[in-house]
Parts: structure tokens; C-alpha cells; sequence
């Protein structure tokens, strides 16, 4: 079974990212939540930056799962020691 690790991870922060933007979209008129931040909605931006990130480990895990799919419908080169021929 060949997964690329960044499918899994990148579902993982994007799920994060949307439920801390959620959180952070739905406390946002709440001052006294954000007293401590200066008045940053620090859930609301840093999810969005965990949602970002997700999302760009999905792309580039998608890209990288399809690379593996194509090498394995490819026939081994001459001479290629990786394929055991």
C-alpha cells in the first residue's frame, strides 16, 4: 500500500483549521474573549492558516499519490535496479 503521508495530514489540519475559523468567526463580536490578544481574533487567523496549510498538504500529497500511480503503470526501463529487473 502506497499512501502518501500528506493526504491524512493534510485532512487532519484542514479539519482543525475549519472548526478553529468557525470558532473564531462565531466569537467574533466577543471582546472579552479577545482582551488578552489585543483584540486579534487569533482563532479565527490561525485557523485559517492551518486551513491553508491542510489544504496545500492535500494538493500536494494528491499530486504525489498520482506520480506514484503512473510509475506503477509504467513497464520497468532496461536496466532499472529499482523495478528488480
Amino acid at each position: 500500500m502506497s499512501l502518501d503521508l500528506r493526504i491524512p495530514m493534510g485532512l487532519m489540519f484542514s479539519l482543525i483549521g475549519m472548526i478553529l475559523s468557525a470558532f473564531g468567526l462565531a466569537t467574533r463580536d466577543n471582546q472579552a474573549l479577545y482582551a488578552r490578544s489585543l483584540g486579534i481574533d487569533a482563532n479565527l487567523w490561525w485557523g485559517l492558516v492551518l486551513l491553508v496549510f491542510g489544504l496545500t498538504m492535500l494538493l500536494l500529497g494528491q499530486l504525489g499519490q498520482r506520480r506514484i500511480e503512473k510509475e506503477r503503470r509504467l513497464p520497468p526501463a532496461k536496466g532499472d535496479a529499482r523495478r528488480g529487473h
